[in-house]
């Protein structure tokens, strides 16, 4: 467990002794000494790797490279020494990340090399209790179902070829960590819960566009309206926040309100365009939404103390 004290605050209140001051001064200046030093030496680490990388820019190189320091990584941590602890997580985020970009690009993003990443990701993030590792594994596994970003000239795009199979994934893979994390020892509860969210956005970001194209196929042409999909995301929307409610679950009920809102604008404005009365009638119901949400929030607070 890590604590954050302000010490001169402490000292001037009479909290703490003279004595205890210097002693948990000279403690913060070891952590921070340790601190620097792990992040220089991750830095000469990735500065050599790269430069390797340059010199033999290819993708078996990136593979290569990105696996010897994911190894060395995964040494350190095995060593279970407190000051390398640091480097060995940097290690092995740096290593997953080059040899699963070298895989990609080797299998030129078939479906085989994007579960192979994902199953590096999440093997590296568990290894190194990695939180950031662990979502991207989440996301990679979305790839396979055909879910895309790109940017082109100040526009930002979100595609997902399968609404529905990345819904009913995604659905699946949330409650599922969802409930695992309740059995899980506190460290690997926390990648549990990561992976859950990761998966609660991409089931919103699958409803999103399947409410403005609905689920099409080459052959068959519209599978599922987007009306439906709006109408079951609503619903979906609907029962996660009174589920959240009832849970004391603050992060889903924000989740699913943020959605929401984006939701009702997607459909307001695609139904009604933007002029300014749908402008100020959507600002005066955003703002009525947010003073609610707040009012939940708050509510919920004021239950988790009382029951506490």
């Amino acid at each position: 467990m890590k604590v954050t004290l302000d010490l001169d605050k402490l000292i001037k209140e009479g909290k703490i002794t003279y004595e205890e001051y210097e002693k948990f001064k000279e403690l913060g200046k070891q952590s921070t000494g340790i601190l620097a030093f792990n992040i220089f030496i991750a830095f000469g680490v990735i500065a050599v790797s790269s430069a390797a990388l340059a010199l033999i820019p290819t993708s078996a190189t990136a593979i290569l490279i990105g696996f010897l320091i994911l190894a060395l990584g995964i040494i350190l941590l095995r060593q279970q020494l407190e000051q390398w602890k640091i480097l060995a997580n940097i290690c092995i985020l740096v290593g997953a990340l080059m040899a699963g970009g070298g895989i990609i690009a080797v299998g030129k993003g078939s479906l085989i090399s994007i579960l192979s990443v994902t199953f590096l990701f999440a093997i590296g993030g568990i290894l190194a209790r990695s939180s950031l590792l662990i979502v991207l594994a989440t996301l990679m596994l979305s790839a396979s179902v055909g879910a895309r970003t790109g940017y082109y000239h100040a526009s930002y795009f979100l595609i997902i070829q399968e609404p529905i199979t990345t819904i009913i994934i995604f659905t699946i893979l949330s409650l599922g960590f969802y409930h695992l994390s309740k059995i899980l020892s506190s460290e690997y509860e926390r990648l549990a819960i990561a992976s859950s969210r990761t998966g609660v956005f991409l089931v919103n970001f699958g409803f999103w566009v399947g409410s403005l194209w609905g689920e099409r196929n080459i052959k068959e042409g519209i599978i599922i309206s987007d009306t439906v999909f709006a109408i079951l995301w609503a619903v979906a929307l609907i029962v996660v926040i009174i589920w959240g409610w009832k849970q004391n679950r603050p992060w889903i009920i924000n989740t699913a309100a943020t959605f929401g809102g984006i939701h009702f604008y997607t459909q307001w404005f695609e139904n009604f365009g933007t002029n300014p009365e749908t402008l100020f009638i959507a600002g005066l119901l955003t703002l009525a939404i947010t003073v609610g949400l707040r009012m939940i929030n708050i509510k919920m607070k004021h239950r988790e103390s009382t029951i506490n």
